[in-house]
């Protein structure tokens, strides 16, 4: 509802400033501006508008529009401080725009810290030699896992090296409602690296967040507006929760990367496996259950730390929709459960969007 108004508002600011355009040029009468304008004056008054127009654009496209929006306010002022007498109420409204204007920069700041840490891991990747998964790869594998890399579709693929993920879904806390987000993560599989940007709305106000997992250690900032801190998190729980985290994506989203020997795999039945995943001195353990198949329809681990309980819980992430994705065949719709006395509880829904792999 707030971004409605505000681009309404923006929309109706920028389109007033076609009356000097129109008085300029004598299309018609403008009593309201009783100063008279030259016509290059006018023609700036009608480029002043159009930067107003192009910045709803940005705003409705979900684009950065922080720098049109910035010339807009810049040049609608001198604009008014040329016919003050008529116009000086403008410069209120050119005060509202600004405030938008300082938070869409704000929003592009917080945004790129997160894509530097992309373009190294990007750089990285790209310059590592590619090897192809052969039958031979798979044999040391429970059975079930290997049927799930077969469904999967890995043979005689490359080894990744890397995906680009993007997900709409909710999320919420307990006794809370949800919250719709749309997310973008790389992880990065020679140096376990997860990088995971949320783009999400609560109470009619944007949220953003970076997760970074890199060389084992784990951040997490959530703000407001991109402005105002709502959560933090870091340290040694943070470390092993995100460490469970970065290997439920292998498992769920990447099989390709599953061919990793930081996996210690433990048998248990035709339809599931335990795996110990360790990294950075870190295990963290997991069970993978599957069906007849070959999919990977659940995964648990109790090693991960639901941080807003302070507190280890049972954490489930169920997985279906199978689809192709990129030649891959991989669950599309899943969700993240904590597992209480009481009874497990979904806080996140996630729909697979996009999926590349390098």
């Amino acid at each position: 509802m707030l971004r409605t108004f505000f681009i309404l508002f923006v929309l109706i600011h920028g389109l007033i400033h076609l009356m000097g355009f129109v008085k300029a040029f004598q299309l018609a009468p403008i009593q309201q501006l009783t100063k008279e304008i030259s016509r290059p004056a006018g023609a700036l008054w009608l480029v002043t508008a159009l930067l107003f127009v192009v910045s709803v654009g940005f705003i409705v496209l979900k684009k950065d529009w922080w720098l049109v929006g910035l010339a807009a306010v810049a040049l609608s002022q001198i604009l008014i401080f040329t016919v003050w007498q008529d116009a000086r109420f403008g410069t209120m409204a050119n005060a509202v725009v600004l405030v938008g204007v300082l938070i869409g920069w704000m929003q592009w700041h917080f945004e790129r810290g997160y894509q530097a840490d992309v373009r190294i891991g990007l750089e990285r990747t790209n310059a590592l030699p590619v090897d192809t998964i052969l039958a031979a790869d798979l044999a040391p594998l429970p059975e079930p896992v290997q049927r799930y890399l077969r469904y999967a579709g890995v043979l005689n693929k490359p080894k990744i090296r890397g995906m680009r993920v993007v997900i709409e879904g909710g999320l919420r806390e307990k006794g809370k409602e949800w919250m719709p987000f749309r997310s973008e993560q790389y992880n990065f599989f020679d140096v376990p690296t997860r990088l995971f940007f949320l783009k999400a709305t609560m109470k009619g106000l944007p949220v953003h967040g970076y997760h970074a997992f890199k060389d084992g250690h784990a951040t997490m900032l959530i703000k407001l507006l991109s402005v105002f801190p709502v959560a933090r998190a870091e340290g040694p729980n943070m470390n092993q929760a995100e460490t469970v985290t970065y290997f439920n994506d292998l498992c769920l989203l990447a099989p390709a990367a599953l061919l990793d020997p930081k996996i210690q795999w433990e048998p248990i039945d035709s339809l599931s496996t335990r795996a110990i995943f360790t990294n950075q001195g870190i295990p963290i353990r997991a069970i993978l259950f599957f069906n007849e198949k070959g999919q990977l329809i659940n995964f648990r681990s109790d090693d991960r730390y639901a941080l807003a309980e302070k507190k280890q819980l049972p954490f489930w992430t169920p997985m279906q929709d199978y689809k192709n994705f990129n030649g891959y065949n991989i669950g599309s719709y899943g969700e993240a459960r904590w597992e209480y006395p009481e009874g497990q509880f979904a806080y996140g829904t996630f729909n697979l969007k996009e999926v590349t792999y390098w």
